[in-house]
C-alpha cells in the first residue's frame, strides 16, 4: 500500500537534523521518502516512476510527523491485574497478589489480554514494545494479530520457564514474522538460582548476544544479593559473563557508582520505569549519572499491574521531573534527551535499528500528533512541548509497518475493542472463581 503523508511538521529524531516541513512517503511496510515538497520530483526520479499512485493522501495539516515511541519494558500480559493489587510493597504486591493469579493463567488468557494492552499502547503513539511474560508464542500470535511490533526478552524464573525454552523461542520467534522478534533474557537475579544464571549466560556466549532482567529494581534486592554473593547485582552478574555482549537493565535504581561503569563498559542499557517505581515506593533512578558517564538510558511503562497505565507521556514527563527533584537540579536531563530516550534509544535497546529514525530506508512506524490542541499552543518548542505538556489525546495516528492501527480516536485493528474487553473481564472472572 503507497500512503502519502504530507502538509506536516517532521521531526525525524536523526541527528543534527532540526524539525522541518514536508512529507513523508509510504510503500508497503517501509519509507521511501523524507523530504520538502521540492524534492519530490527528484525522488520519483530515484525511484524510477514518472509519478506516483497513491492508495492513499493524508493532509497533516502543519501537525507532527515523528517516529513511534518504543516502550521498552513492559508485561502487557498484566492487564489482567490493572487495579487487582495496588498500594502495597513490592514484595507483598509480587508474592502475595500477582504470583498466585499468574499460576492461574492460561497461555490463551496471556493471549487475549495483551491484546487489551496492545490497544492502549496505541493510544499513546507506542509502536514497539520490549515484553517479558509468561508464554512467549501466544504473545507472540496476539501482537501479530493486531498487527503490533513487539520485541520479547527471556523471563526464566525458578519458577516457570526453562533455559530450554528461552533458547527455543530464540531460535523460533526471531524467525515468526516481521513483527515479531526475541531477547536472551531472564526475570532477576533473586528469583533465579546460581546455576539457571550460569546456563544462561552460556547462551549469551553461545550466540554471543546481549541478556535483559530486572536489575537494581529496589535496595532489598541489591542488599539481598549482597548478602548471596558479595556482591551488587550487576557486580555480580557481569562476573558470570553474563553481560559480555552487552544487554540492560529494567528499572536500575539502586545502582552504584561501579555499577554504572560496569554498564558503560559492556555496552549495557539502563531501562528506567518511573512510574512504576515511584507507585511501587522503589525510588528514583540516577539519570544524570547515566547520561553524564554515557549509559544509554531508554523509558519502559512497566506492566500494567505496577503502573498501572501504558502511558508513554507520563513516563517521559516523570524521567525528567523526578531527575530534576532527585538532582535538586532543574536544569537536570533535558526533554530532547528525554524524547531520544522514548524513541532512538529504545529502539535500539530493542534491537530495531530499522525502527529508530524516520528516514529512507526505515520501517514506517510513524506517529502523527496533534498540535492544534490548547497543551500544545503556543508553539514556542515543540520537543519540550511533547515532553512537559503532551498526553494521548495529542495522539492523531499511530502506525506500524506502515499499516494505519490507531486514527482519531479509532481502532483500525484486526478485533474490535469491544470485544477485547468483554474477553478480558470474562478471563478475570474466571480466575477469581477458581
Amino acid at each position: 500500500m503507497n500512503i502519502r503523508l504530507h502538509n506536516a511538521r517532521i521531526l525525524t529524531m536523526e541527528k543534527g537534523k532540526d524539525l522541518f516541513t514536508g512529507e513523508v512517503w509510504v510503500r508497503d511496510d517501509r519509507i521511501i521518502y523524507v523530504g520538502d515538497k521540492q524534492g519530490t520530483d527528484m525522488a520519483c526520479k530515484e525511484l524510477g516512476v514518472p509519478g506516483m499512485e497513491w492508495d492513499r493522501e493524508i493532509d497533516c495539516g502543519g501537525n507532527l510527523l515523528m517516529p513511534g515511541f518504543k516502550n521498552a519494558h513492559t508485561h502487557s500480559g498484566m492487564t489482567l491485574l490493572r487495579s487487582f493489587a495496588d498500594d502495597l510493597p513490592l514484595s507483598e504486591w509480587l508474592n502475595n497478589r500477582v504470583f498466585p493469579i499468574e499460576a492461574k493463567m492460561s497461555a490463551e488468557d496471556v493471549h487475549e489480554l495483551s491484546k487489551l494492552a496492545v490497544l492502549e499502547y496505541l493510544t499513546s503513539g507506542i509502536t514497539a514494545v520490549f515484553d517479558m511474560y509468561l508464554t512467549p508464542e501466544s504473545i507472540a500470535d496476539a501482537f501479530d494479530v493486531m498487527g503490533m511490533r513487539c520485541v520479547q526478552s527471556g523471563g526464566v524464573n525458578n519458577f516457570s520457564q526453562s533455559v530450554e525454552l528461552v533458547e527455543e523461542m530464540y531460535e523460533k520467534l526471531n524467525k515468526k514474522s516481521p513483527l515479531q522478534s526475541y531477547i536472551l533474557g531472564f526475570h532477576a537475579e533473586y528469583t533465579c538460582s546460581r546455576e539457571l544464571l550460569e546456563k544462561i549466560a552460556e547462551l549469551a556466549h553461545k550466540y554471543k548476544a546481549p541478556v535483559f532482567t530486572h536489575m537494581a529494581e529496589t535496595q532489598e534486592e541489591v542488599e539481598g544479593c549482597r548478602q548471596r554473593y558479595g556482591a551488587t547485582p550487576v557486580v555480580f552478574l557481569d562476573s558470570l559473563g553474563m553481560f559480555d555482549y552487552g544487554g540492560g537493565g529494567y528499572h536500575c535504581v539502586h545502582v552504584t557508582p561501579e555499577d554504572i561503569s560496569i554498564m558503560k563498559k559492556r555496552g549495557m542499557y539502563a531501562v528506567t520505569n518511573p512510574a512504576s517505581n515511584a507507585k511501587l515506593a522503589s525510588g528514583i533512578a540516577p539519570i544524570t549519572a547515566f547520561l553524564k558517564e554515557g549509559v544509554p538510558v531508554a523509558i519502559g511503562t512497566d506492566g500494567p499491574a505496577s503502573n498501572n497505565c501504558l502511558d508513554m507521556f507520563r513516563e517521559m514527563f516523570l524521567v525528567t521531573g523526578l531527575a530534576k527533584l532527585r538532582e535538586k537540579d532543574a536544569a537536570a536531563v533535558d526533554a530532547a534527551d528525554v524524547l531520544k530516550m522514548a524513541t532512538v534509544n529504545g529502539a535500539h535497546a530493542m534491537g530495531l535499528y530499522d525502527a529508530d529514525i524516520l528516514a529512507e530506508g526505515k520501517l514506517a512506524d510513524i506517529i502523527l500528533i496533534d498540535l492544534n490542541q490548547p497543551n500544545m499552543q503556543p508553539v514556542n518548542n515543540i520537543v519540550k512541548n511533547i515532553v512537559y505538556s503532551g498526553s494521548k489525546q495529542n495522539v492523531s495516528m499511530t502506525m506500524v509497518g506502515g499499516r494505519i492501527l490507531y486514527e482519531k480516536g479509532k481502532f483500525l485493528t484486526a478485533e474490535k475493542p469491544e470485544d477485547i474487553y468483554r474477553k478480558a473481564n470474562e478471563i478475570i472472572r474466571k480466575i477469581e472463581s477458581v
